[in-house]
């Protein structure tokens, strides 16, 4: 019997979850893209990281994340080149705040140290939280908070920046 696979650290969660092509086809095939290919790629092509930095990012070997952006790009080729929907979805990962992003910082207490939402605090394990609002930083726009998602990890609708908690 095969062993599990491990999870994939990813830092951040995409906005929009499909691209479809426009004009073509009346129902093109999808392809599925999971949420650590599209992190591979962000990593590799966006941010233009080493493959072994950005593996040590996501929490697996650099081999392994060589034959997930492989896959990853070949993906995003047929469905350009085949005129197929992408929808991102899936995957065995965890989500995590990297260390650089501009709302939590190094030293602000995102770390991984004691807690990490294990106990039974006011959401009994499930991660509730209490009501409230997510405030965009940069043009000011207000989402009421969705429970079990922090606000920092929610995208502007408006300007797709990461929010920030309000009251």
């Amino acid at each position: 019997m095969p062993r599990l696979r491990r999870r994939r650290r990813i830092g951040f969660m995409p906005g929009i979850s499909h691209f479809a092509p426009v004009g073509g086809p009346t129902l093109p095939e999808e392809i599925i893209l999971t949420l650590d290919e599209f992190e591979a790629i962000r990593l590799k092509d966006l941010k233009a990281m080493e493959q072994e930095k950005a593996a040590e990012q996501m929490g697996i070997s650099q081999p392994t994340f060589h034959r997930l952006i492989l896959a990853a790009r070949k993906k995003v080729a047929d469905a350009l080149v085949n005129n197929k929907i992408i929808k991102i979805q899936g995957g065995r990962y965890e989500m995590i705040t990297p260390v650089t992003s501009p709302i939590v910082g190094p030293g602000r207490g995102r770390g991984f140290g004691r807690g990490m939402g294990r106990g039974r605090g006011r959401g009994f394990g499930r991660g509730a939280g209490p009501a409230g609002f997510c405030i965009c930083p940069k043009c000011g726009n207000k989402e009421t908070k969705v429970p079990g998602i922090p606000c920092n990890q929610m995208m502007c609708k408006k300007c797709s920046s990461l929010m920030v908690r309000g009251d």
